[in-house]
């Protein structure tokens, strides 16, 4: 058998193990339960891919990401390793199928969501295989402290009873000392070995600044930090506008969301990884299993909605070890904006049972009926008919998927799409002969400022509270708008799909996640106290603030966050003055040399020829025929 060095090597290239690889690996092949804390970048996957291989039989690996499942069976199929995911849409015949192949065809690995360890065929069949290992990706999930807690993660531990003598191996990037304690416990891994390395990144200079411009800070800090970077926005519409930006002010950028089609997210990863681009402007669907090592500068345009996401997104920078930065910019305004967004469109429980009844009776589903069926959905339409908050209809259907509830496609919330093709010219000539679209288009033009310039999503909702028209008349409009070639738009009949996991009981499929919803806001409220606390905090070093949200105590500053560089500014500002001080009242009384001012003062001697230097330029002493110093007034009343 192959050591596990020679496995990595001859199969991914590595050389050599990051820290605490090896000892993960190790346990893992001596068959011990192992909870591995690695930061970002920390190389988790090597951890269960080593052993995996190293050992007969297959690795399960539970994730809640399908991308980047997806990204690591293509990988793994690259290097001629057979892989497996059980993605979303399925027909049972063919999970039958690819379950058969698991059990006979020598698969190495089968990934799959946690949601699937909830089907009785895919329990069955796993039990039936040669499962060397099981790893959990994401543990934190399994925890309600967790930043990413997904009900279906409590399911897990049912593999304990079809394979009780195969080891775990729980993977996460953070987690408090709450979190860890949830995953040993529901995951029920005792005993276990913990391995945690250090969430210390002492190479990245973590940066708070306070710009009310930032779009203009935004470019000196590209300028002064050339090299790979990322710049977080909050929405689609501002990462493409701040991509626009950046370009016209000479830098390549590109745009990343969630609504570019999967050929053009990765045309545009490629090219940044291959430095054809600078700067990736993205939402915080840019960056899981991203593997760039050089990134220099990590900017969040915004507040992130935790330090658990923060810390993660920022520790995508400088992965190769050298001097890297990470900044938030905020405003006076932001903390409100973040409360807002993040805290005011939480759903309630009575409101995650209100939209639940509206589906229901939207897709006209009986009591008792519904599970396994899927459903087109049309979100606009079903916020319009039933009057619902959009934000909070989004958040408590996002909920309902997180319990599995039901399953929501990936299309979800994509809105009616229109440009401008006509110039301003054309189009003020235009309404000057057609006033009837003069209110619509007007709004346009308030609301969506960058609708000229690129395709742009339009809430139907919104544009008919602020037009009073109807929305039947605005899309009436907007199809003249197009047959005259002022506009180009694209409306969806349905922008969605639908499944619903359990049959319909109303309140009774909603209380038993009663518990889970509150527990829900006092956590994200939790969360975004703490993301304040470290905004407003400008006494403790960042780096210090970050090791102690995640349980490790850290007393030592960092010397290069914008705290300690502030301090450290003040501390010169302080130490130049006693020197500027001292040499002035030494030469009040008599004329020396610089070797002779050295040696009278308890200053390095480094400190005071500049401090010299300084005093001489600004005119406040001179230096003598003599060659001694001499104070400047003192030289005038002496002639």
């Amino acid at each position: 058998m192959k050591s596990p060095q020679e496995i990595a090597f001859a199969h991914f290239g590595h050389k050599n193990f990051k820290p605490a690889q090896k000892e993960i690996i190790d346990a893992v092949l001596e068959g011990k339960n192992v909870l591995a804390l690695l930061p970002t970048g920390g190389g988790k996957s090597l951890c269960y891919q080593v052993p995996a291989l190293a050992q007969e039989g297959i690795c399960i690996v539970v994730s809640p990401l399908i991308a980047l499942m997806q990204d690591q069976v293509d990988r793994l199929k690259s290097k001629a390793i057979k892989a497996m995911m059980l993605g979303g849409d399925i027909s049972f015949r063919e999970l039958d199928t690819l379950l058969d192949n698991c059990i006979y065809g020598n698969y190495k690995f089968l990934y799959l969501s946690p949601e699937r360890l909830q089907q009785e065929i895919v329990l069955a069949r796993i039990e039936q295989m040669n499962v060397n290992l099981i790893a959990v990706d994401e543990a934190h999930c399994i925890s309600q402290w967790g930043h990413d807690f997904r009900p279906a993660y409590l399911k897990i531990p049912v593999l304990k009873n079809i394979l009780p003598e195969t080891p775990w191996l729980a993977l996460t990037a953070t987690a408090s000392k709450k979190v860890m304690a949830d995953i040993r416990s529901l995951l029920e891994m005792e005993p276990v070995k913990v391995v945690q390395k250090s969430f210390e990144r002492k190479n990245i200079a973590f940066q708070v600044l306070e710009k009310e411009d930032k779009r203009h800070y935004l470019l000196d800090l590209l300028r002064n930090n050339p090299g790979p970077s990322i710049v977080y926005v909050r929405t689609r519409r501002e990462s493409v506008e701040i991509s626009q930006f950046l370009n016209r002010h000479d830098f390549v950028s590109k745009a990343y969301h969630g609504g570019i089609s999967s050929e053009e997210k990765k045309t545009r990863l490629r090219d940044w990884l291959n430095d054809k681009v600078q700067i990736m402007v993205a939402t915080s669907a840019f960056g899981m299993g991203i593997d760039k090592a050089d990134v220099r500068l990590v900017v969040h345009y915004h507040l992130p909605e935790s330090l658990e996401s923060y810390f993660q997104e920022a520790g995508r920078a400088g992965r190769d070890g050298k001097a890297a930065k990470a900044v938030v910019l905020c405003n006076q305004l932001d903390p409100q904006r973040t409360e807002k967004q993040f805290l005011s469109a939480l759903p309630t429980v009575e409101i995650v049972k209100k939209v639940y009844k509206k589906l229901q009776s939207y897709f006209s589903i009986a009591y008792g009926e519904g599970e396994n069926t899927a459903h087109d959905f049309n979100f606009n339409d079903f916020c319009i008919t039933y009057e619902l908050n959009s934000l909070q209809t989004h958040n408590a259907l996002q909920l309902l998927d997180r319990a599995s509830i039901l399953l929501l496609s990936k299309q979800f919330r994509k809105k009616l799409e229109l440009q401008f093709l006509a110039s301003n010219q054309q189009l003020l000539l235009f309404l000057e002969q057609n006033r009837l679209y003069e209110n619509l288009v007007k709004t346009l033009l308030r609301t969506y400022p960058g609708v000229f310039d690129y395709k742009t999503a339009i809430n139907l909702q919104l544009m008919k509270s602020k037009t009073g028209l109807p929305e039947k008349e605005i899309v009436h409009l907007l199809n003249a708008l197009k047959k005259e070639e002022i506009i180009d738009f694209n409306l969806a009949k349905h922008d969605a799909n639908i499944t619903f996991l359990v049959p319909r009981e109303d309140d009774l499929t909603i209380n038993p996640i009663a518990k889970y919803i509150v527990q829900q806001e006092k956590r994200k409220k939790a969360q975004v106290e703490s993301v304040l606390r470290y905004v407003h905090n400008d006494k403790v070093c960042r780096n210090i603030q970050l090791l102690n949200y995640f349980g490790e105590e850290k007393n030592e500053a960092c010397g290069i966050c914008s705290v300690c560089s502030q301090k450290n500014t003040s501390f010169s500002r302080k130490k130049n003055k006693e020197v500027r001080t001292a040499i002035l009242e030494l030469l009040e009384n008599k004329n020396f040399s610089s070797r002779k001012i050295i040696e009278e003062l308890d200053f390095p001697s480094e400190e005071t020829l500049n401090m010299l230097k300084s005093l001489l330029e600004i005119g406040a002493i001179e230096l003598t025929a003599g060659n001694t110093y001499a104070l400047r007034s003192k030289n005038k009343k002496e002639k």
